[in-house]
Order: C-alpha cells, then sequence, then structure tokens
C-alpha cells in the first residue's frame, strides 16, 4: 500500500520474471514476447523455493527451443534467472517469513475449518457462480455493475460465510491476545486486522484468485495483467470507534484488489476512488468524472485496479470488518519496466498522449494554411 504523499509504503519483495536484455547470465534468457499458444506446466508437484504459478507464467517467455523439454529442464532453467533477480537477503526475509508462518498455524487452531478449503457453492451466491461457469464477458457483466469506469460491484459471498470469516478472525485476535503472540498487520496504514495467508487461508484464497478473480479480471484488466496474475497478499482489516477509524488516499501494492465487505452492523465508511494513475501520476488532480463513492454492503465485492486512487471515510459508529485480496502479476511488473507509456490504463498518460496529438494535428494545420497563403 503506498500513499498518495509518499508518507505511508509497504513494499513486498518478489523476484520479477527477467527481460531479455543479455545481462550476460550464461545465456539464460527470455522471450519479449510470450508464445500464446503454448499451454504450460504445472509445478505444484515439485519443491520449488519460488512460487508454482509464477513458472507457469514465467514458461510462456522461454525460447522456443525449450518449450518441449521436460519439466524439470525448463524449471532448472527459469530458477536460474530468478535467483539472479532474487538477493541473498530477499530469500533470506522470505525464509525468516516461512517460519513465522509456520510457528502461528502449529499453534492456532481454527474455528471454522471449512472455510481452510474453499467449496464454491457453500461461499458464493448462485448468480455469480453462474457467471463464473459461463465465462463469458456477458455473463459477468449480468451481475456486476459498473457506475464508474474500471470499477465493478456485485454480490458475492454467502451470509454465513460472511460470519464464519468475521468469527474466525475474532478467534484470531483473541488467541493473539491470550498468548501475545506478535502478529504482523496487513500493511503500515492499517492499526488493526490480520493477514489471512499468515494463519492457514493462503490455499483458500489462492484458489479464490486463480478460480474466481482472475477470470473476470482477464476480462476486464487484461491491460494490467489481469490474465497473469500469480501471487497475491489476503487480509481482512477492521474499523470502528475503538480500532482506525478510516483510511487515507493511496494506492494498492497490486494490479488488481478485490475488497468484501464482511460486516457486521457499521455506519459510514464509505469507499471513495479519485482515478487510475502510474507511478509518475500518482500526485496530479483528480478530474470531476473520475470522483465516485460506493457504500459498503456485507456480502458484496468492489473489483478495481489497484492503481486506482482510492480510500475510506470514516466509520462513524459500529464495527466493520473487509477482506482484501491484493492480487499480482510477476509478468506484468517486469514488462511495466521497459514501457513509457500507459496511456491504455493511466487516465492522466491517456490525457497527456491525446493533448500531444491535438498539438500535432494543430501544428500541422496550420503548416499547411501557412503554405497555402504563401501560394496564393
Amino acid at each position: 500500500m503506498m500513499s498518495i504523499n509518499g508518507k505511508n509504503t509497504t513494499t513486498t519483495s518478489q523476484p520479477p520474471p527477467p527481460h531479455s536484455t543479455g545481462d550476460g547470465g550464461g545465456g539464460h534468457r527470455l522471450r519479449l514476447n510470450p508464445n500464446s499458444e503454448h499451454e504450460p506446466d504445472n509445478y505444484e508437484d515439485l519443491e520449488v523455493e519460488f512460487s508454482p504459478l509464477l513458472f507457469s507464467a514465467l514458461e510462456r517467455y522461454l525460447p522456443p527451443s525449450l518449450l518441449s523439454v521436460p519439466k524439470e529442464t525448463k524449471l532448472n532453467y527459469m530458477n536460474h534467472i530468478l535467483l539472479r533477480y532474487s538477493s541473498k537477503t530477499d530469500r533470506l526475509r522470505l525464509h525468516k517469513h516461512k517460519e513465522y508462518r509456520q510457528k502461528i498455524i502449529s499453534n492456532y487452531k481454527p474455528l471454522h475449518c471449512d472455510l481452510y478449503t474453499m467449496n464454491g457453492s457453500s461461499f458464493f451466491i448462485p448468480s455469480f457462480l453462474k457467471a463464473i461457469s459461463e465465462n463469458t464477458e456477458g455473463s459477468f457483466r449480468s451481475i456486476m455493475k459498473e457506475d464508474s469506469p474500471g470499477i465493478f460491484t456485485f454480490e458475492m459471498l454467502q451470509p454465513k460465510i460472511c460470519a464464519k470469516l468475521v468469527e474466525e478472525v475474532e478467534n484470531f485476535e483473541k488467541w493473539v491476545h491470550e498468548t501475545r503472540f506478535r502478529i504482523m498487520r496487513p500493511n503500515t496504514m492499517n492499526k488493526y486486522g490480520a493477514v489471512l495467508d499468515d494463519f492457514g487461508l493462503e490455499s483458500m484464497l489462492e484458489k479464490l484468485m486463480d478460480d474466481f478473480i482472475r477470470p473476470i479480471s482477464k476480462v476486464f484488466f487484461s491491460e494490467v495483467g489481469g490474465a497473469t496474475l500469480d501471487s497475491h497478499h489476503g487480509f481482512v482489516v477492521e474499523y470502528g470507534t475503538d480500532k482506525d477509524i478510516d483510511l487515507g488516499f493511496h494506492v494498492d501494492d497490486s494490479e488488481v484488489t478485490l475488497n468484501i465487505c464482511l460486516g457486521k452492523q457499521f455506519t459510514g465508511g464509505e469507499l471513495f476512488f479519485r482515478g487510475v494513475r502510474c507511478e509518475k501520476h500518482v500526485n496530479t488532480e483528480t478530474q470531476p468524472e473520475e470522483s465516485k463513492d460506493y457504500p459498503h454492503v456485507p456480502g458484496h465485492a468492489i473489483l478495481h485496479r489497484g492503481r486506482h486512487r482510492h480510500g475510506a471515510r470514516a466509520t462513524t459508529g459500529g464495527h466493520r470488518l473487509n477482506l482484501l485480496v491484493w492480487c499480482r502479476s510477476s509478468v506484468f511488473r517486469e514488462l511495466r519496466k521497459y514501457q513509457k507509456d500507459f496511456s491504455s490504463w493511466c487516465a492522466e498518460c491517456d490525457r497527456e498522449k491525446k493533448e500531444r496529438q491535438h498539438k500535432a494535428i494543430t501544428t500541422t494545420k496550420l503548416e499547411l494554411l501557412r503554405r497555402e497563403e504563401a501560394t496564393s
């Protein structure tokens, strides 16, 4: 999470897929453009240091001669590259975080075990499941509202699942208090809440991203890596008069963010949006048409680009909990390093591009008029 004024930031180190820049890495390179027709292998059955999904995403960027070799050979090739982009310090930090998670999982006793393995029919309302099974833009739009470009709202979770998730978080917080275990909070801007991945819900959230968020993101957020989402950060935030009150204007450390209201009873807390921006334009002014507020409704979701500037107004009464899943694409993050034009998704880049085009057309017209006057 990054605040717009740059004072509050959270960065998560993860090795990005490399670009074929000829960096002298013993010939281990990737292609500039993926082979979209190639069906990558699944690496979840192998013991790997990085995310298995990352290897599957990277495989389409392998040289053509490697696409048909054994999976282990491809894995070694990609792993060799990734290690060049992951420092020893980063790997040590990841190892310590794994130990931290394992310590929690070994000692914390879940309250609702059925939350830890996703069952779609019990988690989601029927209309949402139907739209996902049909997997078309039309089926997605049939359950969604897009009152503002790039911000989608829809009913998603069953009420009983919302209640169980709230109870599970409260049970975890009770265990933390009783054991005096020092936990990591979701980000630097929230003092209350819990990282769900840290106490056993990682595989459930990974399935949520793979099977339910990515199909939608592939259709509506393809320009920011929606089709190649391969990692996530899942957490619950809490707001109330004795918790965090509001959330400042910021952008998320994600390509796509899913925000689901879990409850309980509360007033206020509306989510406000102020336009999509790249890093260069994150502090630019908001245009009138970019300003939009959304009320939170238990069980309902809001899906948006991580770079869509937003915040939360004060929760003036009661207790509000929201589940957030920051979905990331390693491939998009690497390719973004080599791009200068983000007009396909940054509103300010698009405005500047149109302004340049308008100036070029105006200059051309004036030059033609000048020539005509000179020859007449």
